[in-house]
């Protein structure tokens, strides 16, 4: 038990760290990117099947998907709030942030739905966060400030914190409730809270503006894993879902370029 509880705080400090290092060396916008990578839902889902599992999870990461909606709502609140209060600007942001996240799954909660809906609803999002994030402009870190290790590592551990709370919820709630939880933005919320704090609110917008562009990997990586767990089991299921969102991350960056270097052209 104690060695599944290491593991668990090694892989979930590990994401943010690594999250942490891109955005300083490369930028938020490429943070923002990888931001969609399947890392706080992937952690959850794998260990919902390890302790309760496998159709268990593979039930969970249907609702998954469909809280991706919730994820979203998350950051459009976030944005919106951050845009208009100056004073306090993290605190509000986030409490407006919660709020409407809260709120969404609630009300998803209420629904049953397919594998085929669960996908359409995030997709169909997406596009529609994409559209609203549009005229946020990408905001280059040029004063970098050399984060302390410490810094870092607590919000790894902030992150840990959410995410062991999302698994341990599993023993007690049925797995509606918990693949909804799941699609909390566990490890790019804390990612978000260090920027605002060291750079500032348009750093952080410049994460938000990307981040609908990757939820297509957390999409398909949920989908994987409802299909894919109850036939191959975790480990094979969790490799195999990884690769069909690595190969979607490597297709989303790969179009971002050529757009950028088209534009260049011209």
């Amino acid at each position: 038990m104690l060695n599944i509880l290491l593991i668990k705080l090694i892989i979930a400090i590990g994401v943010v760290v690594t999250l942490s290092i891109v955005t300083e060396k490369v930028s938020p916008m490429i943070a923002g990117i990888l931001a969609g990578y399947p890392t706080g839902s992937a952690i959850s889902l794998f260990f919902f099947g390890l302790e309760q599992g496998k159709v268990y999870a593979a039930n969970s990461a249907v609702y998954n998907m469909v809280g991706l909606f919730a994820q979203l709502m998350f950051f459009y609140f976030y944005y919106l709030s951050s845009s208009v209060i100056k004073k306090l600007t993290l605190v509000w942001a986030s409490f407006f942030g919660f709020m409407g996240y809260f709120a969404i799954i609630w009300i998803l909660h209420l629904v049953s739905f397919s594998k085929i809906v669960s996908m359409i609803i995030p997709f169909v999002s997406m596009i529609l966060f994409i559209y609203l994030f549009r005229d946020i402009k990408n905001t280059k870190i040029q004063k970098k400030i050399k984060l302390d290790f410490f810094v870092i590592f607590i919000r790894g551990v902030f992150a840990a914190t959410i995410i062991l709370s999302v698994i341990g919820m599993a023993n007690f709630v049925g797995p509606k409730w918990a693949g909804l939880f799941s699609a909390f933005p566990t490890t790019t919320f804390p990612l978000m809270l260090i920027v605002q704090i060291s750079y500032g609110t348009k750093h952080v917008h410049s994460i938000i503006k990307k981040i609908p562009y990757g939820i297509g990997s957390l999409i398909l990586y949920s989908m994987g894993v409802s299909i894919t767990y109850p036939i191959f089991g975790i480990y094979i299921g969790t490799v195999i879902s990884f690769v069909i969102a690595t190969i979607y991350l490597l297709i989303i960056n790969m179009v971002q370029k050529n757009i950028k270097n088209l534009k260049k052209i011209r």
